[in-house]
Formats: structure tokens, sequence, C-alpha cells
């Protein structure tokens, strides 16, 4: 069997008889502890909307998924090292990003919320302005690496104590026991934190957040590539349009957020 990963090396591996109808092989790397984007069952299987999705992307394209779970802080350089073939772990497409890898089209887009405890001060600001004037000097979570730690540093910056974190589970763990006052992350996992016991006691605040208002969160979320893999790109664009057009995506959004955040 060979893999992408094979041919972005520049070594095309000669095939016998006996292996030359077997399928391709794309490993796709993610980070199982997003929810509902990527996560991990408690048998340690890898499961999600983008698993889904990208199996969807595979069987179009004909070739075998592997999913690979990487830690999100390393997952642009595993892909860089060969760890895996592509990326699919809720990664925005952004500039910053692009200079290091390239991106298919984008598949889904879904805004991003400021969130505290209902019974914080915090729930009464609706506009940025409103926003900042109200958290300057608290302390906010966001995930390392991301778009939202990127909108912290551009337009928050100086005004709060930045707390990073390495999963979403672990700042969600700071949320309940007080250690931080509000955080930023997609809204879809906020729903998905809204579904535990713990949730029912925080509500979004402040205005939607999305790349058209605030360019650096980016162009929707797409999958990654290397820069060199221009033949792969091709193939997963197909796919992922032949995916919008039957409705798979609107589907899979459905049932994974609850509303479909296909991109057309």
């Amino acid at each position: 069997m060979k893999t992408w990963l094979s041919l972005a090396g520049g070594a095309v591996l000669a095939l016998s008889a006996a292996n030359a109808s077997a399928q391709d092989m794309l490993r796709i790397g993610t980070e199982g502890a997003y929810p509902p984007w990527n996560y991990t069952e408690a048998n340690g299987e890898l499961a999600g909307f983008e698993v889904d999705l990208g199996n969807a992307m595979c069987e179009k394209m004909n070739v075998t998924c592997e999913f690979v779970a990487q830690d999100w802080d390393g997952i642009i350089p595993a892909l860089m090292n060969g760890r895996y073939d592509a990326i699919m772990a809720g990664m925005s497409i952004t500039d910053e990003r692009r200079e290091r890898i390239s991106f298919s089209t984008g598949y889904v887009t879904d805004p991003a919320y400021f969130l505290a405890p209902k019974s914080s001060p915090l729930q009464d600001a609706e506009t940025l302005d409103q926003v900042k004037a109200a958290i300057d000097g608290m302390t906010v979570g966001v995930q390392g690496s991301t778009i939202h730690q990127n909108f912290i540093d551009e337009y928050l910056a100086g005004m709060v104590d930045l707390k990073l974190y390495d999963t979403q589970e672990n700042m969600e763990l700071d949320l309940t026991a007080g250690r931080i006052d509000a955080a930023l992350a997609d809204y879809a996992a906020w729903r998905a934190f809204f579904e535990k016991s713990d949730g029912a006691e925080f509500d979004i605040f402040g205005p939607k957040l999305t790349g058209s208002d605030y360019p650096v969160f980016g162009e929707g979320v797409g999958v990654g590539l290397r820069q060199e893999d221009d033949e792969l790109l091709e193939k997963i664009n197909a796919a992922l349009a032949a995916l919008k057009e039957d409705g798979t995506i609107t589907v899979l959004s459905n049932q994974y957020f609850g509303y479909d955040i296909t991109m057309f």
C-alpha cells in the first residue's frame, strides 16, 4: 500500500503485482480534544464531525483514511515532519498559517464568543467596546496557538491577564473552578460545554466574532496540507466540493452542531 506521505517525499514506490490494486492511504492528523469537531471516545477511538467528514472525503477520493491524534500545539510541526499528510482539526484558514502550510477550500465556518458565569457582570457587555470596558483587569483563558489567542493579542493586549491552555477541556475545568473570569472559543465548543452539568452556570456574552468583521479569525475551517502537495490539494478540493453538493457536510453539521455551518 502506498501513502500520500511517500509521494510527498518525492519517492514513488514501485508496487508489486500482489498489491498493485490496493487503495492509497491518507493519514489525517486531528487533536481529538475539541468536541464536537473532534474528540476521543472512552475506548480511545477518535470521533467527531471532522472524523466523519474525513472518512466521507476519503471515500470520494477512493482512498483509506487513518486518523492520528496529535496535541494542538504540535499539529503543524508534525505535518511538516511527515507524521501525517493532512490536518482536520477545526483549523481556521489564516494568512499567518499560510506562511507555513497550504489549505483546501473552506468547508465550514463557526463564530467565536466569549463565555463567563451567568452571574458575572460581563454578561451585560454586548459590543466589543463594552467587553473591553468590563473585562479590563480580568483573567481570560484561551487555547494556545489559536485564532482566539491571536484575537486577544490584537484587541485586548495589556487589558487582560491571558491564560493559555493546551486543551479546551482544561480551560473548562478552570472556568468551572473560578480560576479564570472568562474564556474565548468557537460557539460549537461552548454548545458542547453547555450540555455538561457544569455548563448550566455559564453563558456567552459580547458580539459574534467572525472573519468578516475581524480578519484575525480567518476564512473558515479547511484541511491543512504541506505546500508541495499540489496533487493532494486538488483531490481534496474536488472531494469537498462533491460533499457540499450532495449535502453530506450539511447533514454532518446538523448532526454534530445542531445547525448548518457549511460554507457555500
